[in-house]
């Protein structure tokens, strides 16, 4: 009775903001019901006979194409559909300031938002206020592609289902591995500098005890690398940025106490043997891990810029050949791929991976795009859209495309062993592949399934080898039995759950940084553990522990 009560008080706000709207504008601005428009699937039959407009919104990066319609693959799309897309688009840089102004006009409000990325809170908002529509039936009538999906992977349609039952967007899937080989299983990768080791005639360390011997000797033996290697500016044996995702020093501690590291570093939960969700950042493993960094940055091995250097400085200094250890996605990023190995999982109590939350079922973002209440033809917009899921179209949406007017492509039109047609990766030469990518992907809703590759388009070399790194390095430690999987809140536990994170995520990253660099005492840790709980920390795991039981007892 209370939502069917708040539902009606939202409507009538809505409307009388849609009086307002509209007689300042001097027009009607219509919204749909949300009730299905049933229509003949085969007036859906692309190509239509008739050309037809729909309107988008969608975001580009910085110094690439501004005009969607002068993209290879929309231009391409136009072809195929008959339909003719009318973009606003939006410099990515300033998406976050001015999508929420976009959907607050109810006048100008476009048919779909194509790479919203919206996460639960704005999804569920949205949905109370009427501006988007619920797309469980159009996804079942007429989104064949998404719906195959769907068929086969239930469990992405699980994730994107509320607790009513609804569909609010549609999702972009990425899958490269899976369970405890996906590529996501690990986001701060941790790499060691083969050059420096065999030229001290080290070892690849295997605990934290060989890890901290070999960074002593990268500090002590600075002159000497640096005459060998020929490297201007200091020698830093380990450098990283604390409470930065993907650079973040946090998988080097998974092997003390209790073995869960810290590997969920925007929300600090993991999911214990006993199945409960537990804040790894107040465990006796995490106590004991931060001690040991602390011992590290006194002795002078961590680089002490290590809490304020943004991502530029890092970089640099890395292409620079100064480091011994780092952290990243892929060193590539940050040095090259010729005088570095993967660090192994370090024993110190005990040997573990701990995989990032989520991360079993591969890429996922369950508010990629939404159809508004706007939309005069929600159907049409609908079977437009499911072309994206396409076997064929999904990695090219993703990644980039073949046969552009310029000197690089991320493809070459090939064919499988099939005869079929088939994306091969084309050679980049010295071409930047983020920034060929960017300048050829349009993204938005999508799935590239681990089944497409060989059969539509080959992986991506830098997706394989760090494939193979985690299923030959990290997978074989992951003795870690459960991750907190991606699960749908009610937008009252969601709100709360984002109220209660702000204050315990803040409190937890400034004490991590400051203990790192200056140590802490039992009596800090203590006071540290009542401010958490001065947080509302128990109810917070509180929380995530209802909607884990709640998707194992669903499973």
């Amino acid at each position: 009775m209370k939502k069917w009560v708040l539902r009606l008080i939202m409507t009538s706000v809505l409307a009388s903001f849609v009086a307002v709207s509209s007689a300042g504008c001097g027009k009607k601005a219509a919204l749909s019901n949300g009730e299905m428009q049933v229509v003949a699937k085969e007036s859906l039959a692309f190509p239509l006979k008739e050309q037809k407009t729909i309107k988008g919104l969608t975001s580009y990066p910085a110094n690439t194409e501004s005009d969607p319609n002068n993209r290879t693959i929309f231009k391409r799309l136009e072809e195929e559909t008959n339909v003719h897309v009318e973009w606003n688009a939006i410099q990515s840089d300033q998406w976050a300031d001015k999508i929420s102004l976009e959907m607050a006009n109810v006048n100008t409000l476009p048919d779909f938002v194509f790479t919203a990325s919206f996460n639960d809170s704005d999804l569920l908002k949205y949905a109370d206020q009427g501006v988007i529509i619920n797309l469980e039936e159009y996804i079942d009538n007429y989104m064949p592609n998404l719906r195959a999906v769907f068929d086969k992977y239930p469990e992405y349609r699980a994730m994107c289902t509320d607790v009513n039952g609804h569909i609010w967007a549609l999702p972009w899937i990425e899958q490269l591995g899976s369970e405890k080989t996906a590529i996501q299983t690990i986001d701060n990768m941790s790499f060691i500098n083969k050059k420096w080791l065999d030229f001290l005639g080290l070892e690849v360390p295997e605990t934290t005890d060989d890890l901290e011997k070999v960074l002593i000797a990268f500090r002590d033996h600075a002159p000497e690398l640096q005459k060998e290697f020929g490297i201007e500016g200091s020698i830093i044996p380990m450098s990283c940025i604390v409470n930065d995702g993907g650079q973040d020093p946090a998988i080097i501690i998974n092997g003390f106490g209790e073995g869960i590291g810290d590997p969920d570093k925007g929300r600090h939960i993991a999911v214990n043997d006993d199945q409960k969700v537990v804040c790894s950042a107040t465990q006796e493993g995490y106590k004991k891990g931060i001690t040991w960094l602390h011992k590290l940055y006194e002795e002078n091995l961590i680089d002490p810029e290590a809490f304020t250097q943004e991502w530029s400085t890092y970089v640099s200094k890395g292409k620079s050949g100064r480091y011994g250890v780092c952290f990243s996605w892929d060193v590539a990023n940050i040095a090259n791929l010729e005088d570095w190995v993967p660090l192994p999982a370090l024993t110190a109590d005990v040997r573990n991976i701990t995989p990032q939350n989520g991360s079993y079922t591969s890429g996922f973002d369950r508010g990629r795009c939404v159809v508004t209440a706007a939309a005069k033809e929600p159907a049409l917009v609908c079977a437009w859209l499911d072309k994206m899921y396409d076997p064929f179209q999904s990695p090219q949406n993703n990644w980039g495309t073949y046969g552009e007017n310029d000197d690089f492509d991320i493809f070459e039109l090939g064919e499988n062993e099939n005869g079929e047609k088939m994306l091969k990766h084309a050679p980049l030469g010295d071409a930047s592949p983020v920034e060929v990518r960017e300048a050829e992907c349009v993204g938005g809703p999508l799935a590239v399934l681990d089944e497409y590759y060989g059969k539509y388009v080959t992986c991506p070399d830098d997706a394989q080898y760090r494939l193979d790194w985690i299923k030959d390095i990290y997978t074989p430690d992951m003795h870690t039995k459960y991750i907190y999987p991606n699960v749908f809140m009610t937008r009252e536990d969601n709100e709360e759950i984002s109220n209660i994170q702000a204050d315990v995520v803040k409190s937890i990253n400034a004490h991590k940084s400051d203990w790192i660099m200056n140590g802490f005492t039992d009596a800090d840790w203590d006071a540290y553990i009542s401010e958490l709980e001065g947080y509302k920390l128990d109810k917070m795991l509180e929380i995530y522990q209802k909607y884990y039981d709640a998707r194992v007892k669903n499973k």
